[in-house]
């Protein structure tokens, strides 16, 4: 591969001057005007991106590029002097490639030469400057043909005394308008969060790795919405009118970091610290959702016949988490269909290979880290791209394919079978543990409320620590298992692996979900809890604050231990690769348990967004550290939509029906929280509705919009139909874009063979015409 790419490289060089007809030439060679086509064969590597370039000015002679661009300056000049037809105007064939400096006629080319610099004199500076800019020709040619056309009779080039006072004043408006626009646009993209760190890591280990880092940047945007939406409409109202203090005064330990109880219990960390009442609702004579008397309205100096608005928490509570949700559904989905329509567009690589060899580089980078920045990331990419260039499927024997197969079916029934054992023996275990603190609660060895022993408190983080070492421990055995399946393509390999480790994601969260809303929400009283929702946000905690810690321990001794172990004792240069696959799926994990705790506990997007910003620099510090770059690139052009995918369907998915389930189905506690002394949760957005519509009659239209948007499931089901047609239809067109690509790649490829056989024929007829020794040969091919 290396190889490959310095010969491309080498190559391309030696060939842009004749393919494209720019450059300052090529030294001695180019001095004496030896044409660039005379000399060794191409290698395979450049056929492909010569066979993959434009056809607009490849094999063009330099009388057909002269006569062309004297026919337009002509055009150009008598439509400035507004004559009426341009007939007598010569015309000229279209450029052949047979004429490629083979039967070209001096004298016409110098009268063309002539006539070109005449059309030139007589167009205005600007268009002359355009002219000569769009011309195909070299830098020498364009400087010879910029000094003819200034120096109209002999006379010097105009110099800049001739510009007007308003010329000047305006070309540096211009300017310093210029200026100021690309400070303003390198200021804004330099407050883009991350992003020397992405080019640098891009750069080095790949696309692959670096849509890991994009995704958890796409997860720390998701969890500031919610952070801001939860603090500005639920956190900031209740701490502000905090409820009164309970009747036992506890202390913080330093354990509730790690448990979330405790102190912690009866803050807005929680559910169950939130109230029930209207805020500032001292002028009102109605009652509350609990049937609490409300204060004497002389008291707030109003009127007995005067009602003023107030802040309900039960109804801000239930609709920032359904706005939330919802505002978080149409971005993912909007998402899904953006990444989508990106990746999917174009799935070949040829085209792309060209435009990394030429286009690439960006000449207005001169600071030295930034030179060697974009450097790797150019090679980085040129790797990714010939990898897939270069990949070719192996025909197999009938043997080979069923021995194939045998591996692979074996491989897949022992992930199977292992992600099976490991969900039940979660579901046995917290069902283990739910009827030990049954039992206990029956004799009263657990005490109810905040006051939990220290045992207590650490036999909380027996299950979280399990779940956590499951998640950490059986992505190793599917590496395993991986070591005997063969892959054609890297890419197929690891969405083999993401989709093995969502699958054991999945059935683990489906466990713990029935845990939760199954068994403690249905039984809260034989557990002693008065509670139940803020236990299970306190038990997301411990989950997500778990899966940080064991990723805290992967990093050390997954990554940076193995890398010792390897150079020191096994005495290889060998470093582990980044596991794109699991480090992906917990993310996932986290961000599931995220949303599954939002409604239990407000403040939970902010346990996520700290752990996130930990994550990324402690990841990216490893990665430099102690780990590198595959040794096969590969190209994950459709990774990142792949995971916005994951990310809307399970993981969402089942996040919103898991707190929809919650609102509509389960009974709130009686003893905490904004919807206690109701049936459901649900019920308190429409008790607002009915108390806005008493209050104000105008308003009354709120209680019909509530029946049949909010409460009626088939408002839901019509909207999320909606978004499926959306999607549905995006995917067609996007298909039928695809397929006319297809076809008009298969169209290029074609011609690319046309010009592949016409560069051959043409390097074979000037070496038969002007026959080149072996030692001149030999000259040119250590110079190129």
């Amino acid at each position: 591969m290396p190889c490959t790419q310095v010969s491309l490289y080498a190559e391309s060089q030696a060939f842009l001057p004749s393919c494209a007809l720019v450059g300052r030439g090529r030294g001695r060679l180019g001095a004496r005007k030896v044409n660039p086509l005379v000399r060794a064969r191409w290698s395979s590597a450049t056929q492909r991106v010569l066979c993959s370039m434009p056809s607009r000015t490849i094999g063009w002679s330099r009388n057909a590029i002269i006569s062309q661009y004297y026919n337009r300056s002509m055009r150009l000049r008598l439509r400035r002097q507004s004559q009426p037809s341009i007939r007598d105007a010569s015309h000229s064939a279209r450029p052949s490639i047979r004429g490629y400096r083979m039967e070209a006629d001096s004298e016409d080319e110098e009268n063309k030469k002539e006539q070109l610099v005449t059309n030139l004199q007589a167009l205005s500076a600007g268009d002359r400057v355009r002219m000569l800019r769009a011309m195909p020709i070299n830098m020498a040619e364009k400087s010879e043909l910029r000094k003819l056309a200034c120096s109209s009779k002999g006379k010097p080039p105009p110099s800049r005394t001739a510009i007007s006072c308003f010329s000047h004043v305006k070309m540096f408006v211009i300017i310093a308008l210029q200026h100021g626009w690309s400070s303003w646009m390198s200021f804004l993209q330099s407050l883009q969060l991350w992003q020397v760190a992405l080019k640098t890591v891009g750069g080095r280990f790949g696309t692959g790795v670096l849509s890991y880092f994009l995704f958890l940047k796409t997860l720390l945007l998701f969890n500031i919405f919610l952070f801001i939406v939860n603090c500005f409409f639920l956190v900031i109202p209740q701490a502000v009118n905090p409820p009164p203090p309970g009747a036992a005064d506890v202390s913080f330990t330093g354990l509730e970091l790690l448990t979330g109880g405790g102190y912690f219990t009866d803050t807005v960390m929680f559910y169950g610290y939130y109230t029930n009442s209207s805020l500032k609702d001292t002028c009102r004579t109605s009652q509350n959702l609990t049937g609490d008397r409300a204060a004497d309205p002389a008291h707030c100096g109003c009127g007995h016949n005067t009602q003023r608005m107030s802040y309900n928490i039960p109804a801000a509570y239930f609709f920032t988490t359904g706005v939330a949700f919802f505002v978080t559904c149409i971005i993912l989905v909007y998402s899904v269909s953006k990444s989508f329509g990106q990746s999917f567009r174009i799935e070949k690589s040829r085209g792309n290979l060209t435009v990394k060899v030429f286009c690439s580089w960006d000449f207005k980078v001169i600071k030295k880290s930034s030179v060697k920045l974009q450097s790797e990331n150019i090679c980085t990419q040129l790797k990714e791209l010939l990898s897939e260039v270069n990949c070719r499927l192996v025909e197999k024997s009938l043997a080979q394919r069923l021995a194939w197969l045998a591996v692979h079916a074996l491989a897949w029934i022992m992930c199977l079978a292992s992600t099976l054992g490991c969900a039940l023996s979660v579901f046995y275990f917290s069902q283990y543990l739910f009827e030990d603190r049954q039992h206990r609660q029956h004799h009263q060895q657990v005490l109810s409320g905040n006051s939990l022993s220290l045992k207590e408190e650490a036999r909380l983080l027996v299950l979280p620590v399990v779940v956590s070492s499951i998640n950490l421990l059986l992505p190793g055995f599917f590496n395993l298992v991986a070591w005997m399946e063969v892959y054609d393509s890297l890419s197929v390999r690891a969405y083999v692996a993401i989709f093995r480790n969502l699958l054991l994601k999945v059935s683990v969260l489906g466990m713990l979900c029935y845990r939760w809303l199954g068994k403690i929400a249905a039984e809260p009283e034989s557990l002693g809890l008065q509670c139940w929702e803020s236990y299970v946000g306190q038990e997301l905690y411990r989950f997500l604050l778990m899966d940080f810690i064991f990723s805290i321990l992967d990093t050390l001794f997954g990554e940076f231990l193995w890398k010792l172990f390897s150079q020191r004792v096994l005495r290889r240069k060998r470093k582990p690769v980044f596991d794109i696959a699991r480090n992906v799926l917990e993310l996932i994990y986290g961000q599931t348990l995220a949303w599954l705790g939002v409604l239990f506990s407000p403040l939970l997007p902010a346990v996520q967004i700290i752990k996130l910003l930990l994550l990324f620099y402690m990841k990216k510090t490893s990665l430099m550290m102690n780990c590198q770059a595959p040794r096969r690139p590969w190209r994950a052009s459709q990774m990142t939509t792949f995971f916005i995918s994951l990310l809307c369907f399970p993981s969402y998915l089942g996040a919103a029906v898991s707190v929809a389930y919650t609102v509509w189905m389960l009974k709130p506690s009686a003893e905490c929280g904004p919807f206690r002394g109701l049936s459901t949760m649900v019920i308190s957005g429409k008790s607002w509705v009915a108390e806005l519509a008493g209050a104000n009659p105008n308003l009354a239209w709120l209680i019909w919009v509530h029946a049949y948007l909010v409460e009626n499931p088939i408002f839901l089901f019509v909207v999320a139909g909606i978004f499926l047609i959306i999607t549905y239809f995006h995917t067609q067109v996007v298909d039928g874009q695809r397929k006319i690509i297809v076809l008009l790649q298969e169209q290029i490829e074609n011609e690319g063979q046309d010009k592949k056989f016409l560069i051959s024929k043409l390097q074979l007829a000037h070496e038969q015409k002007h026959p080149v020794s072996p030692q001149r040969r030999e000259l040119r091919s250590n110079e190129d």
